[in-house]
């Protein structure tokens, strides 16, 4: 096994060669994160995945935001179905050679379509929700989301937050650079084969951001300890335009432990 080094953490956002399978954009993204001990993520992992740290510390992530302009290569986006919600809980891993990278513990979407595709194509673990956000002065967000099938009569997750004018990009070796500059996310299908896909784009303009509320229940449902307290790191990006890369098999490595 081999952490990944900077060189790696940069490497991975170059455009891969080849055509994009797909094109989205990610807009008004808030990206929320907690401090876990890295024992409780590894255990969760298929074999040839590894948790990533930062200072020896492993997060977990939640990000709610807008998906838009969803279209595959040489078809146009459709308004009614390309555009939709989407609200991740995620945390950082690498494979045996180091390549880090995304694991989505699960993703709730309120297009079923689109939660149709990605388990199809990308066997990622999305969810059907139903799911709400409005805009206010461009700058403040009230985002709801509900998972069907936790059969709950009110939302699961609330987020209320702000963006700030402010606008940096983040660093090599700084915490924002752990946590946002991904562009690889690892999936694994029903025979427990480990794919690896690339997506491109700009760096993420970053900014800070508040968040006078929020509330979420999907910490349990997807096998973490209940957080009983605030986050530890906040961070927003007003979002990028993205080209997604179809999935490549990865080696597997020795079984977790």
């Amino acid at each position: 096994m081999q952490s990944p080094s900077d060189e790696q953490r940069c490497a991975v956002r170059n455009r891969p060669s080849g055509s994009a399978l797909m094109y989205q954009s990610w807009t008004d993204l808030l990206f929320l994160h907690w401090r876990i001990e890295p024992a409780s993520i590894q255990k969760l992992l298929p074999a040839g995945l590894f948790v990533d740290c930062f200072h020896r510390e492993a997060y977990i992530g939640i990000v709610p935001f807008f998906m838009k302009n969803i279209r595959f290569r040489g078809t146009p986006a459709v308004p009614w179905i390309s555009n939709f919600l989407e609200l991740n809980v995620r945390t950082y891993v690498h494979d045996e050679s180091g390549k880090p990278g995304v694991w989505f513990l699960s993703l709730d979407c309120n297009q079923p379509l689109a939660v149709w595709l990605a388990r199809k194509l990308f066997h990622l673990p999305y969810h059907r929700a139903t799911m709400r956000a409005t805009i206010q002065n461009g700058l403040s967000i009230d985002y709801r989301s509900q998972r069907l099938s936790l059969g709950k009569v009110n939302e699961d997750s609330r987020f209320n937050y702000a963006f700030k004018n402010d606008v940096s990009y983040a660093q090599p070796g700084t915490l924002e650079f752990f946590l946002a500059e991904r562009y690889v996310l690892f999936s694994v299908n029903g025979r427990q084969q480990v794919s690896s896909g690339q997506v491109h784009h700009t760096p993420y303009p970053l900014c800070e951001v508040d968040v006078p509320f929020f509330r979420t229940d999907l910490f349990e449902p997807n096998g973490l300890p209940k957080m009983h307290r605030p986050f530890d790191h906040a961070m927003g990006s007003r979002g990028v335009d993205v080209e997604v890369f179809p999935l490549v098999k990865t080696r597997i490595g020795p079984q977790n432990s």
